[in-house]
């Protein structure tokens, strides 16, 4: 089979190779996937370049946790029924050595969902990782229904789908930020109420939305950027849910500030996310494609031989849509 791979952490041009790989076969528990797209997330192109000092676990990697396919094998202790089945995928390479960077992949059955007719597998592979951190992060802790909320960088890939999640699962009102004219556009569709620059005096402009109050619940994709505003536009009582802080990659806690807004911060890392929580958000995602009501943004489609280029792009950011890639 045609697959990507690496064997060193480094630079995408210098590490990544495209070759022949042999034919995965499922375990128990697992199936056999034929992947006709791959996703390129910004964990993924962190782990080849070894952000965090991350070691490589395995001699070699096919890189890559989301994607879209068709079930053609199915292991010990799983229906045969689910053969022929398309499937999004979720945390392919979590733990393992082979992701989705392949035309074949082998996970466990749990990893690979239905995916329904009227999704596309390129709109399929957007799902995964961005999509469940999103439901999570407006589902937990009792959920935004009725209560303001302000999604930061609501054009990002969470962000997108974290805008379509607020509104679906009853917030009253909801604000997104952005970086430019483009991302306005792309907010403004996935559902937010209004948009600010996220370079303006967002807690003055976002007490014209939510009033002297504050937010209930912000979405958090910058923490240590945006930490001192963040506590700015909260209510007391409120939460932060934070996914990632890469300019800031070790914030300072304000304590006092964050003390008399009684405040619960959490960290929300899809990959650890108890079992229990990690099915709500499946079932939630589930549910809203059954319904045809989440949109997918998609920026760009490489092909499986320009895999670095795909991880460069994700480096470089700007790209407004996800990155993915089609496995012929």
């Amino acid at each position: 089979m045609r697959a990507a791979w690496f064997e060193r952490k480094g630079p995408a041009a210098e590490v990544l190779r495209v070759g022949e790989l042999t034919e995965p076969q499922p375990a128990a528990g697992e199936v056999l996937v034929r992947v006709h797209a791959s996703a390129v997330n910004p964990s993924d192109v962190k782990f080849r370049a070894g952000a965090r000092g991350m070691d490589m676990p395995f001699p070699r990697i096919v890189p890559h946790q989301d994607g879209a396919g068709e079930i053609i094998a199915t292991g010990a202790g799983v229906s045969p029924h689910r053969q022929g089945q398309r499937v999004w995928l979720y945390m392919a390479q979590w733990q393992r050595w082979q992701g989705t960077a392949a035309q074949y992949t082998v996970l466990p059955a749990a990893r690979a969902v239905e995916l329904p007719q009227s999704t596309s597998y390129l709109e399929g592979a957007c799902l995964g990782i961005p999509a469940l951190t999103a439901y999570r992060a407006l589902d937990c802790d009792g959920g935004v229904e009725g209560q303001n909320v302000l999604v930061q960088g609501g054009s990002g890939a969470v962000g997108f789908y974290a805008l379509q999640f607020a509104r679906q699962l009853g917030a009253r009102r909801i604000i997104a930020t952005v970086g430019g004219a483009r991302q306005r556009d792309i907010a403004l569709s996935a559902g937010a109420d209004a948009v600010i620059d996220r370079r303006a005096d967002v807690p003055a402009e976002l007490a014209a939305h939510f009033g002297p109050a504050g937010a209930d619940r912000i979405i958090e994709v910058a923490l240590g950027a945006n930490l001192a505003s963040d506590l700015e536009c909260l209510r007391a009582g409120g939460s932060i849910v934070a996914f990632a802080s890469d300019a800031k990659p070790e914030p300072v806690l304000p304590f006092g500030a964050a003390l008399y807004k009684d405040l619960r911060l959490r960290c929300l890392l899809i990959y650890l996310s108890p079992e229990a929580e990690l099915r709500r958000a499946i079932e939630g995602v589930s549910h809203a494609l059954q319904a045809r009501t989440l949109r997918h943004n998609i920026a760009h489609v490489f092909g499986l031989e320009e895999i670095a280029a795909a991880h460069e792009a994700q480096e470089r950011g700007g790209s407004l849509g996800k990155l993915l890639l089609r496995i012929d």
